[in-house]
């Protein structure tokens, strides 16, 4: 295997998702890997913090349950995914509405027009309502114009569903051929409705990509609405940090040292404050971009999208279930929120509330004041009584991916050294695990190990 002048033949910097990734694929190639985190825990960004009882993720991104790299890197095996309720609630004009869904887009147009054709009901019911409004002229009025709105409404919930049904079969190689420009621009430029685009379609991308401004490149916001399409948003049982917890724990033990912090580093050596040097035959750099930068001078930093999340315990949970709900008319700091002990109830004790929120961007002075009345009026209750658990603010939270964007930017430095994460990919847990593989994949072509198989593989002797 390893020549006992090296450590490990690859040194892997970082124990986020995408070093933990490129660290099993190569370990199950035969290939030594030594991970060194400076961190006392793996993961990164993909951090879950324990708060009386409460499970609290520092980052939470969405994730979608069609992403390939959740099912198909060695390690996560199954993991166990929380999914929201299908589409998604939109807060506008103050009340909700559900958009989104594809499943039942087409139902929901149906269901209008067949109530709108139905005989009135009693007085205790809807129908018996409008029976009794309409005894004057400006209540007929009232009753028509409300009609009116809910069958445009419902067209425009049937025509998004259509949209998407139909990004959802369209094969990424086409996604990418499509002229690249900012995904506001994208927007504006297509067919939707006006209201649909801006009350629906942009705080969902804004949701998806992190990005309030929509100046993302509108190929990957492409990808990301297909996504989002294909399968629906989810998060991790028990928190994000399940995911990198599980990487961990199905390494062979002792390839994760965390507590270590590296000073410097070539392809042979690793300098370390704890240990000394280190050698190794191939380096592979799997920090943040800036991290990165440090120790590779010369490689580029993109620029970063701000992301606080806020945690919340109510007396009751608000009445929108496992739903996704977004701000449709951008009123306040919130850009999306959630009751996670709903979608999950692992992250809350038996019997207690928990409501998460994520403020995109640059956050208000007062931010729990300014949220708490943001979310009053998304959830239609008081939230004055709601306690604050943590709010946690990362100001290089999301790379950006402005156009033009290269969604698989190199990870091959040169022979021996090695570059991944989303900054190299696409800013997205997909994208994290994705550089990962590619990355492990450009260290076995080189080192000319080929692939995990059945009689294991082993290294060429070191010239």
């Amino acid at each position: 295997m390893r020549s006992t002048a090296h450590d490990a033949d690859v040194i892997i910097i970082g124990a986020g998702i995408a070093g933990l990734s490129a660290a099993h694929l190569l370990t199950g190639a035969g290939v030594g890997v030594s991970v060194l985190e400076a961190a006392s825990t793996v993961g990164g960004r993909l951090a879950t913090q324990e708060v009386d009882g409460f499970r609290l993720d520092q980052l939470g991104p969405l994730l979608c349950t069609s992403w390939p790299e959740l099912t198909a890197t060695p390690g996560l095996g199954t993991p166990e995914l929380r999914e929201f309720a299908p589409g998604v609630l939109v807060h506008s004009e103050g009340r909700r509405h559900r958009t989104g869904d594809i499943r039942s887009a087409r139902g929901a147009l149906r269901a209008v027009r067949a109530r709108s054709s139905a005989p009135q009901a009693s007085p205790g019911g809807y129908g018996g309502h409008l029976r009794i409004a309409s005894l004057s002229g400006l209540g007929a009025r009232s009753s028509a114009l409300r009609n009116t709105a809910t069958m445009a409404e419902a067209i425009d919930r049937a025509r998004l569903g259509a949209a998407l049904s139909r990004l959802a079969a369209t094969p990424t190689a086409r996604l990418l051929a499509r002229p690249e420009r900012t995904a506001l621009a994208a927007l504006r430029a297509g067919q939707m409705p006006a209201r649909t685009v801006d009350g629906v379609l942009r705080p969902l991308l804004s949701a998806l990509l992190g990005d309030p401004g929509l100046t993302t490149s509108s190929r990957y916001a492409d990808l990301a609405l297909r996504d989002y399409a294909r399968g629906g948003l989810c998060v991790p049982a028990g928190g994000s940090g399940t995911l990198p917890d599980l990487l961990a724990a199905a390494l062979p033990p002792g390839t994760v040292r965390t507590g270590v912090h590296v000073t410097a580093a070539d392809i042979t050596t690793v300098r370390t404050k704890e240990h000394g040097e280190l050698g190794c035959r191939s380096l592979l750099l799997a920090t943040g971009a800036g991290a990165a930068a440090e120790l590779l001078p010369g490689l580029r930093v993109p620029e970063f999208r701000p992301v606080t999340v806020l945690h919340h315990t109510a007396p009751a949970p608000p009445p929108t279930g496992r739903s996704l709900v977004l701000d449709g008319d951008r009123s306040g700091p919130v850009a999306y929120t959630a009751v996670m002990s709903e979608v999950d109830p692992s992250r809350a004790p038996e019997g207690r509330a928990l409501v998460t929120s994520t403020v995109l961007g640059t956050p208000p002075p007062d931010l729990d004041r300014s949220v708490r009345t943001h979310l009053a009026a998304l959830y239609g209750m008081p939230t004055g009584d709601w306690e604050l658990l943590a709010a946690h603010h990362d100001p290089e939270a999301v790379p950006a991916m402005e156009a033009p964007h290269d969604p698989r930017r190199p990870v091959r430095v040169l022979a021996g050294l090695y570059v991944c994460g989303d900054h190299r990919d696409t800013s997205s847990v997909q994208g994290a695990l994705h550089s990962g593989r590619r990355a492990a994949e450009a260290i076995l072509t080189d080192l000319g190990v080929a692939p995990a198989h059945p009689g294991g593989a082993r290294l060429p002797e070191a010239a």
